[in-house]
């Protein structure tokens, strides 16, 4: 089961990142996603899903965002 609460707010990070700018690689992931020929939300919940295990990363494991581990889980993304 999913929570939809946690889902909207993994999507908003996805969109916020995406709009930002920042990291770069969450744009570059989506377009190359949509490339691939995924729909645009699709691809953005693909991303989530890389959001999610930094997120748990993070908190699991008491460590810092790490843009390089983030860019290695989006370059796994097929």
């Amino acid at each position: 089961m999913s929570n939809p609460h946690l889902k909207k707010a993994i999507l908003e990070v996805v969109e916020n990142q995406i709009t930002a700018d920042d990291p770069p690689e969450t744009r570059k992931t989506l377009k190359r996603l949509m490339a691939a020929g995924y729909s645009r939300k699709q691809a953005a919940e693909m991303i989530g899903t890389a959001v999610t295990s930094e997120i748990w990363e993070v908190l699991h494991n008491n460590r810092a965002f790490d843009t390089e581990r983030y860019a290695a889980l989006l370059d796994e993304l097929k």
